[in-house]
Protein backbone atom coordinates (compact mmCIF):
# COMPACT_ATOMS: atom_id res chain seq x y z
CA UNK A 1 0.00 0.00 0.00
CA UNK A 2 1.55 3.66 -1.40
CA UNK A 3 0.18 6.71 1.18
CA UNK A 4 -0.18 9.75 -1.26
CA UNK A 5 -2.15 13.39 -1.09
CA UNK A 6 -3.94 14.58 -3.87
CA UNK A 7 -4.74 18.55 -4.59
CA UNK A 8 -6.97 18.95 -7.49
CA UNK A 9 -7.22 23.08 -7.33
CA UNK A 10 -8.68 25.09 -10.17
CA UNK A 11 -4.74 26.53 -10.35
CA UNK A 12 -2.70 24.10 -10.12
CA UNK A 13 -2.75 19.88 -9.24
CA UNK A 14 -0.89 19.14 -6.59
CA UNK A 15 0.60 15.52 -5.35
CA UNK A 16 3.10 13.97 -2.99
CA UNK A 17 3.95 10.92 -1.58
CA UNK A 18 6.59 12.25 0.81
CA UNK A 19 9.27 11.55 -1.32
CA UNK A 20 8.55 13.01 -4.15
CA UNK A 21 6.17 16.21 -4.84
CA UNK A 22 4.39 16.98 -8.16
CA UNK A 23 2.77 20.06 -9.63
CA UNK A 24 0.92 20.79 -12.80
CA UNK A 25 -1.63 23.05 -14.01
CA UNK A 26 -5.64 22.12 -13.71
CA UNK A 27 -5.48 22.17 -17.82
CA UNK A 28 -7.26 19.64 -20.54
CA UNK A 29 -6.65 19.44 -24.07
CA UNK A 30 -7.33 17.53 -26.61
CA UNK A 31 -4.95 15.45 -28.19
CA UNK A 32 -3.74 15.54 -31.75
CA UNK A 33 -0.52 13.77 -33.81
CA UNK A 34 2.31 15.42 -32.69
CA UNK A 35 4.76 15.00 -36.31
CA UNK A 36 8.08 15.31 -35.31
CA UNK A 37 10.03 15.77 -31.78
CA UNK A 38 13.42 17.40 -31.72
CA UNK A 39 14.32 15.30 -28.89
CA UNK A 40 15.91 18.45 -26.98
CA UNK A 41 12.91 20.19 -25.21
CA UNK A 42 11.67 19.67 -21.51
CA UNK A 43 11.71 16.60 -20.17
CA UNK A 44 9.99 16.96 -17.02
CA UNK A 45 7.28 14.51 -16.78
CA UNK A 46 4.80 17.46 -15.77
CA UNK A 47 5.72 19.62 -18.62
CA UNK A 48 4.73 16.33 -20.80
CA UNK A 49 1.66 15.11 -19.83
CA UNK A 50 -0.25 13.01 -22.21
CA UNK A 51 -1.86 10.47 -20.84
CA UNK A 52 -4.85 8.21 -22.05
CA UNK A 53 -7.30 7.37 -18.98
CA UNK A 54 -9.56 4.19 -19.02
CA UNK A 55 -9.10 4.76 -22.65
CA UNK A 56 -9.72 8.36 -23.31
CA UNK A 57 -6.69 10.60 -24.44
CA UNK A 58 -5.95 13.67 -22.67
CA UNK A 59 -3.02 16.57 -23.29
CA UNK A 60 -2.69 18.04 -19.36
CA UNK A 61 -0.56 21.07 -17.90
CA UNK A 62 1.76 23.21 -19.65
CA UNK A 63 1.63 20.17 -22.43
CA UNK A 64 -1.71 20.85 -23.57
CA UNK A 65 -1.53 25.05 -23.58
CA UNK A 66 1.18 24.61 -25.55
CA UNK A 67 -0.17 21.26 -28.02
CA UNK A 68 -3.60 21.58 -27.63
CA UNK A 69 -5.98 23.20 -30.19
CA UNK A 70 -8.72 23.39 -28.31
CA UNK A 71 -7.77 23.32 -24.23
CA UNK A 72 -10.28 23.39 -21.35
CA UNK A 73 -10.42 25.19 -17.74
CA UNK A 74 -12.86 25.92 -15.39
CA UNK A 75 -13.48 28.39 -12.31
CA UNK A 76 -16.87 26.23 -11.78
CA UNK A 77 -16.97 24.05 -8.84
CA UNK A 78 -19.48 21.22 -10.28
CA UNK A 79 -17.52 21.24 -13.77
CA UNK A 80 -14.02 20.77 -11.85
CA UNK A 81 -15.75 17.68 -10.10
CA UNK A 82 -17.72 16.09 -12.95
CA UNK A 83 -14.75 17.00 -15.63
CA UNK A 84 -11.41 17.74 -14.31
CA UNK A 85 -11.32 16.00 -11.04
CA UNK A 86 -11.35 11.84 -12.33
CA UNK A 87 -8.76 13.29 -14.74
CA UNK A 88 -6.55 15.18 -12.72
CA UNK A 89 -6.33 13.36 -9.74
CA UNK A 90 -6.18 9.87 -11.80
CA UNK A 91 -3.74 11.37 -13.71
CA UNK A 92 -1.53 12.38 -10.30
CA UNK A 93 -2.04 8.90 -8.54
CA UNK A 94 -0.61 6.79 -11.38
CA UNK A 95 2.24 8.81 -11.34
CA UNK A 96 3.41 7.47 -8.29
CA UNK A 97 1.59 4.10 -9.12
CA UNK A 98 3.59 0.64 -8.95
CA UNK A 99 2.73 -2.70 -10.05
CA UNK A 100 0.64 -4.49 -7.50
CA UNK A 101 0.69 -1.92 -5.17
CA UNK A 102 -3.12 -0.22 -3.54
CA UNK A 103 -3.13 3.65 -3.16
CA UNK A 104 -4.19 5.05 -0.66
CA UNK A 105 -5.56 8.97 -1.26
CA UNK A 106 -6.06 11.69 1.26
CA UNK A 107 -7.55 14.84 -0.42
CA UNK A 108 -9.75 18.20 0.25
CA UNK A 109 -12.56 19.94 -0.36
CA UNK A 110 -13.39 23.66 0.14
CA UNK A 111 -15.10 24.15 3.65
CA UNK A 112 -18.64 24.99 1.60
CA UNK A 113 -18.04 22.51 -0.69
CA UNK A 114 -17.78 19.47 1.72
CA UNK A 115 -21.42 18.23 2.85
CA UNK A 116 -22.26 18.61 -0.82
CA UNK A 117 -19.37 17.20 -2.74
CA UNK A 118 -17.51 14.63 -0.50
CA UNK A 119 -19.63 11.68 -2.18
CA UNK A 120 -18.99 12.77 -5.80
CA UNK A 121 -15.40 12.87 -5.15
CA UNK A 122 -15.19 9.55 -3.37
CA UNK A 123 -16.70 8.35 -6.48
CA UNK A 124 -14.37 9.66 -9.21
CA UNK A 125 -11.41 8.67 -7.25
CA UNK A 126 -11.86 5.41 -6.13
CA UNK A 127 -11.85 2.23 -7.53
CA UNK A 128 -9.93 0.57 -10.77
CA UNK A 129 -8.36 2.15 -13.65
CA UNK A 130 -6.04 1.82 -16.50
CA UNK A 131 -3.87 4.81 -17.46
CA UNK A 132 -1.44 4.87 -20.41
CA UNK A 133 1.20 7.59 -20.09
CA UNK A 134 2.75 8.80 -23.87
CA UNK A 135 6.22 9.90 -23.12
CA UNK A 136 8.08 12.57 -25.04
CA UNK A 137 10.22 9.40 -27.05
CA UNK A 138 7.54 7.93 -28.36
CA UNK A 139 7.48 5.64 -25.48
CA UNK A 140 4.41 3.92 -23.64
CA UNK A 141 3.63 2.93 -20.17
CA UNK A 142 0.67 1.24 -19.30
CA UNK A 143 -0.38 1.50 -14.98
CA UNK A 144 -3.18 -0.34 -13.43
CA UNK A 145 -4.13 2.25 -10.50
CA UNK A 146 -6.20 0.85 -7.89
CA UNK A 147 -7.20 3.55 -5.19
CA UNK A 148 -8.06 1.70 -2.10
CA UNK A 149 -9.35 4.19 0.62
CA UNK A 150 -10.27 7.82 0.09
CA UNK A 151 -10.14 10.23 2.76
CA UNK A 152 -11.62 13.39 2.73
CA UNK A 153 -11.38 17.29 4.58
CA UNK A 154 -11.78 20.42 4.72
CA UNK A 155 -8.65 21.80 2.54
CA UNK A 156 -6.93 23.97 5.21
CA UNK A 157 -7.21 20.99 7.43
CA UNK A 158 -3.97 20.39 5.58
CA UNK A 159 -1.47 22.95 6.80
CA UNK A 160 -2.77 22.11 10.16
CA UNK A 161 -2.05 18.59 9.73
CA UNK A 162 1.26 19.83 8.51
CA UNK A 163 2.30 21.75 11.28
CA UNK A 164 0.85 19.15 14.03
CA UNK A 165 2.49 16.06 12.64
CA UNK A 166 5.99 14.47 11.76
CA UNK A 167 6.78 13.23 8.63
CA UNK A 168 5.64 9.97 9.93
CA UNK A 169 2.00 11.23 10.94
CA UNK A 170 2.73 11.43 14.89
CA UNK A 171 1.22 14.10 16.73
CA UNK A 172 4.34 16.42 17.75
CA UNK A 173 3.29 19.67 17.79
CA UNK A 174 1.96 19.62 21.09
CA UNK A 175 1.62 23.45 21.87
CA UNK A 176 -0.61 24.01 18.34
CA UNK A 177 -2.87 20.90 19.71
CA UNK A 178 -3.77 23.02 22.66
CA UNK A 179 -4.07 26.26 20.87
CA UNK A 180 -6.64 27.76 18.95
CA UNK A 181 -5.43 29.03 15.14
CA UNK A 182 -7.45 30.33 12.21
CA UNK A 183 -6.33 29.27 8.87
CA UNK A 184 -6.97 31.77 5.83
CA UNK A 185 -6.12 29.35 2.71
CA UNK A 186 -6.11 31.16 -0.78
CA UNK A 187 -6.85 29.72 -3.63
CA UNK A 188 -7.03 29.77 -7.77
CA UNK A 189 -11.21 30.75 -7.32
CA UNK A 190 -12.07 30.55 -3.28
CA UNK A 191 -10.68 31.89 -0.19
CA UNK A 192 -11.00 29.38 2.81
CA UNK A 193 -11.49 30.62 6.20
CA UNK A 194 -11.50 27.90 8.75
CA UNK A 195 -10.78 27.87 13.18
CA UNK A 196 -9.52 25.02 14.68
CA UNK A 197 -9.70 24.93 18.07
CA UNK A 198 -7.75 22.82 20.42
CA UNK A 199 -7.55 19.74 17.89
CA UNK A 200 -11.61 20.28 17.14
CA UNK A 201 -12.30 21.89 13.97
CA UNK A 202 -15.09 25.02 14.47
CA UNK A 203 -17.57 25.04 12.14
CA UNK A 204 -19.50 28.74 12.53
CA UNK A 205 -15.92 30.22 11.54
CA UNK A 206 -14.95 28.37 9.05
CA UNK A 207 -16.17 29.44 5.56
CA UNK A 208 -15.94 29.86 1.61
CA UNK A 209 -15.55 33.01 -0.18
CA UNK A 210 -15.00 33.71 -3.76
CA UNK A 211 -12.33 35.85 -3.03
CA UNK A 212 -9.00 33.99 -4.80
CA UNK A 213 -6.48 34.51 -7.20
CA UNK A 214 -8.64 34.38 -10.46
CA UNK A 215 -10.06 37.86 -9.37
CA UNK A 216 -6.64 39.96 -9.44
CA UNK A 217 -5.63 37.84 -12.81
CA UNK A 218 -8.78 38.90 -14.34
CA UNK A 219 -8.17 42.79 -13.41
CA UNK A 220 -4.79 42.44 -15.36
CA UNK A 221 -5.91 40.40 -17.96
CA UNK A 222 -8.67 42.55 -18.78
CA UNK A 223 -5.83 45.85 -18.33
CA UNK A 224 -3.69 44.42 -21.32
CA UNK A 225 -6.93 43.33 -23.32
CA UNK A 226 -7.86 47.28 -23.47
CA UNK A 227 -3.55 47.99 -24.37
CA UNK A 228 -2.88 44.78 -26.40
CA UNK A 229 -6.01 43.70 -28.13
CA UNK A 230 -5.59 40.43 -26.82
CA UNK A 231 -7.34 38.16 -24.38
CA UNK A 232 -4.71 36.25 -22.14
CA UNK A 233 -6.24 33.28 -20.86
CA UNK A 234 -5.77 33.39 -16.67
CA UNK A 235 -4.03 30.35 -17.13
CA UNK A 236 -0.81 32.18 -19.27
CA UNK A 237 -0.81 34.64 -16.73
CA UNK A 238 1.31 33.02 -14.01
CA UNK A 239 4.55 33.19 -15.08
CA UNK A 240 3.86 36.63 -16.50
CA UNK A 241 2.36 38.28 -13.05
CA UNK A 242 5.00 36.50 -11.12
CA UNK A 243 7.84 38.42 -13.24
CA UNK A 244 5.83 41.58 -13.39
CA UNK A 245 6.34 41.54 -17.32
CA UNK A 246 4.48 39.80 -20.34
CA UNK A 247 5.60 39.72 -24.39
CA UNK A 248 2.54 40.08 -26.79
CA UNK A 249 3.29 39.83 -30.16
CA UNK A 250 6.58 41.16 -30.04
CA UNK A 251 5.86 43.83 -27.50
CA UNK A 252 6.81 44.01 -23.48
CA UNK A 253 4.17 45.25 -21.26
CA UNK A 254 5.28 46.06 -17.85
CA UNK A 255 2.35 44.60 -14.96
CA UNK A 256 4.30 45.05 -11.73
CA UNK A 257 2.56 48.00 -10.66
CA UNK A 258 -0.42 46.83 -11.75
CA UNK A 259 -0.35 43.39 -10.33
CA UNK A 260 0.76 45.40 -6.46
CA UNK A 261 -2.68 47.31 -6.48
CA UNK A 262 -4.84 44.42 -7.67
CA UNK A 263 -3.03 42.24 -5.26
CA UNK A 264 -2.96 44.98 -2.28
CA UNK A 265 -7.43 45.23 -3.16
CA UNK A 266 -7.57 41.99 -3.16
CA UNK A 267 -5.63 41.99 0.54
CA UNK A 268 -7.94 44.71 1.84
CA UNK A 269 -11.28 42.65 1.20
CA UNK A 270 -9.40 39.63 2.74
CA UNK A 271 -8.75 41.27 5.69
CA UNK A 272 -12.24 42.94 5.90
CA UNK A 273 -13.89 39.35 5.08
CA UNK A 274 -11.93 38.06 7.98
CA UNK A 275 -12.37 40.69 10.45
CA UNK A 276 -16.17 40.35 9.75
CA UNK A 277 -16.10 36.23 10.09
CA UNK A 278 -13.68 36.05 12.94
CA UNK A 279 -15.33 39.16 15.02
CA UNK A 280 -16.48 37.24 18.27
CA UNK A 281 -12.93 35.15 18.26
CA UNK A 282 -11.07 37.53 20.36
CA UNK A 283 -8.81 34.74 22.19
CA UNK A 284 -7.14 33.45 18.77
CA UNK A 285 -3.51 32.64 18.81
CA UNK A 286 -2.84 33.53 15.57
CA UNK A 287 -3.30 32.60 12.22
CA UNK A 288 -1.76 31.00 9.16
CA UNK A 289 -1.82 31.41 5.81
CA UNK A 290 -1.71 28.67 3.24
CA UNK A 291 -2.49 28.10 -0.22
CA UNK A 292 -0.99 29.37 -3.27
CA UNK A 293 -2.30 32.89 -3.47
CA UNK A 294 -0.57 32.79 -0.21
CA UNK A 295 2.55 33.42 -1.28
CA UNK A 296 1.39 36.50 -3.25
CA UNK A 297 -0.70 38.18 -0.76
CA UNK A 298 0.78 37.50 2.71
CA UNK A 299 2.92 41.03 2.18
CA UNK A 300 -0.13 42.81 1.34
CA UNK A 301 -2.61 40.97 4.11
CA UNK A 302 -0.31 40.26 7.17
CA UNK A 303 -0.26 44.10 7.59
CA UNK A 304 -3.92 44.62 8.06
CA UNK A 305 -4.77 41.84 10.07
CA UNK A 306 -4.95 42.45 13.90
CA UNK A 307 -4.25 38.68 14.64
CA UNK A 308 -0.62 37.46 14.82
CA UNK A 309 0.75 35.47 11.27
CA UNK A 310 2.40 32.03 12.45
CA UNK A 311 5.46 30.81 10.75
CA UNK A 312 4.28 27.82 8.60
CA UNK A 313 6.28 24.52 7.26
CA UNK A 314 9.72 25.31 7.28
CA UNK A 315 10.49 22.07 5.23
CA UNK A 316 7.82 22.89 2.62
CA UNK A 317 9.24 26.06 0.59
CA UNK A 318 5.94 26.06 -1.85
CA UNK A 319 2.77 27.28 0.04
CA UNK A 320 0.52 25.05 -2.63
CA UNK A 321 1.62 22.37 -1.23
CA UNK A 322 0.52 23.46 2.40
CA UNK A 323 -2.09 21.32 2.62
CA UNK A 324 -1.23 18.15 0.13
CA UNK A 325 2.33 17.91 2.54
CA UNK A 326 -0.41 17.49 5.62
CA UNK A 327 -3.06 15.57 3.40
CA UNK A 328 -0.05 12.85 3.68
CA UNK A 329 0.98 13.01 7.13
CA UNK A 330 -2.60 12.56 7.81
CA UNK A 331 -3.29 9.43 5.64
CA UNK A 332 0.03 7.98 7.61
CA UNK A 333 -1.54 8.75 10.75
CA UNK A 334 -5.05 7.16 9.69
CA UNK A 335 -3.33 4.01 7.61
CA UNK A 336 0.10 3.21 9.64
CA UNK A 337 -1.55 2.73 12.81
CA UNK A 338 -0.39 5.64 14.41
CA UNK A 339 -3.73 7.09 14.30
CA UNK A 340 -5.18 10.94 15.04
CA UNK A 341 -8.49 10.95 15.08
CA UNK A 342 -10.27 13.76 12.77
CA UNK A 343 -11.49 16.89 14.63
CA UNK A 344 -14.95 16.70 15.85
CA UNK A 345 -17.76 19.02 14.02
CA UNK A 346 -21.38 18.29 13.74
CA UNK A 347 -21.06 19.48 10.41
CA UNK A 348 -18.29 17.58 8.97
CA UNK A 349 -20.55 14.28 7.31
CA UNK A 350 -19.26 11.02 9.29
CA UNK A 351 -18.87 9.39 5.86
CA UNK A 352 -16.55 11.85 4.70
CA UNK A 353 -14.57 11.41 7.74
CA UNK A 354 -14.36 7.31 7.33
CA UNK A 355 -12.24 5.48 4.55
CA UNK A 356 -14.46 4.79 1.54
CA UNK A 357 -14.30 1.08 0.03
CA UNK A 358 -12.52 1.34 -3.35
CA UNK A 359 -14.77 -1.29 -4.74
CA UNK A 360 -16.53 0.04 -7.88
CA UNK A 361 -19.79 -1.89 -6.66
CA UNK A 362 -19.35 0.08 -3.20
CA UNK A 363 -18.45 3.32 -4.93
CA UNK A 364 -21.88 3.29 -6.96
CA UNK A 365 -23.53 2.65 -3.65
CA UNK A 366 -22.35 6.26 -2.49
CA UNK A 367 -23.55 8.32 -5.72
Amino acid sequence: MEIIGIDVGFGFTKVTNGRKSLCFKSVLGETTDIQFSTGLGNKEIVDNLHVSVDGKGYFIGDFAIAQSSVRQFTLDQERLLEDFLPVLSLTAAGLFAEEGITLNVVTGLPVVFLKQDYEKMIKAMSGKHQLVYHWPDGSRESRDVTINGVQIMPQPLGTVFGLLMDENGRLVNRGMADKKIGVVDIGFRTTDFLVFDRMSYIERSSSTVDMGMSRSFMAISEKLKRESGVQVELYRLYEAVEKGTIQIRGKEYHIANLRDRVFARAAEELAGEIGRLWSDEWDMHGVILTGGGSQALSSFLAPKLEIPVLPTLEKVTDPRFYNVDGYLRFGKSKWRKTPVPLPSATAVPASAAAESSATPSSAAGRS
